[in-house]
């Protein structure tokens, strides 16, 4: 099974304008994220997918693969596709730009969610985390997700799902990680798949997929995520590097 990952690169972050820019423990956060792909080994071929010249300069300049897509995309995946077009890959792995953290444990919990599945019933695969603290659960920055009692997604949101009308301490809460697989037939198709109303009212991608009758896996990843979406996040992720020095 040969496994492709894609690292959608978008200069014009609505949060944080330019992040992925930003410099690292000395490294643009682009580059360190690439670069920490890598070094996982666990992948055939690693590319970053942008439509920034700066970004592309950037990484054409440390020799990392880098392909400069059409700047229009609706999302990452829609980028990644366009990428994928060229590519020879079984599996093509979405990780983003701004988690330059990503553990070589949850990769491979990710990967295996097409090892296992032999009769290539999922299209897509991504990961997720349980979740306690309330303000988390109720933050709609923090995407949740239900899953049936295979893995399998029945719906994505914003808001606190499931609902527990008669609150239940065993209540499990799944926070949705932003890290996706996808066999290369689908994500092909996922540029020509209608947008419904989901999609759209949640302003969450992987909806398209749910509602034109995809079916997509979760793992549970080890290892809490930390993504890079303000200026303060990046201040911690520096304080992190130089605390596990």
């Amino acid at each position: 099974m040969k496994v492709v990952a894609v690292i959608p690169a978008r200069y014009n972050s609505q949060r944080f304008p330019g992040k992925l820019m930003q410099k690292l423990n000395g490294k643009e956060l682009i580059l360190y994220t690439y670069q920490a792909v890598k070094n996982t080994e666990l992948f055939n071929d690693v590319i970053v997918a942008t439509d920034d010249a700066r970004i592309l300069a950037c990484l054409e300049k440390n020799n990392a693969k880098v392909q400069l897509t059409a700047e229009n995309h609706i999302s990452g995946s829609d980028r990644i596709a366009e990428v994928a077009q060229n590519l020879d890959a079984d599996i093509i792995v979405n990780v983003q730009g701004d988690e330059p953290f990503i553990t070589v444990e949850d990769l491979k919990t990710l990967i295996q969610i097409f090892e296992n599945d032999t009769q290539k019933e999922v299209a897509v695969g991504s990961l997720m985390e349980i979740i306690t603290d309330p303000d988390m659960i109720e933050n709609p920055n923090n995407v949740k997700v239900v899953v049936d009692r295979y893995y399998n997604a029945l719906y994505f949101s914003r808001s606190v799902i499931p609902y527990a009308r008669e609150m239940q301490e065993n209540t499990t809460y799944y926070k949705h990680l932003g890290i996706y697989a996808f066999r290369r037939d689908a994500l092909l198709s996922f540029a020509t798949l209608d947008r419904g109303f989901l999609e759209p009212t949640e302003k969450l991608e992987q909806l398209r997929y749910l509602e034109n009758g995809f079916k997509i896996r979760l793992g549970i990843a080890k290892n809490p995520s930390i993504g890079i979406d303000t200026p303060e996040d990046l201040a911690m992720a520096e304080a992190f590097i130089q605390q596990t020095k």
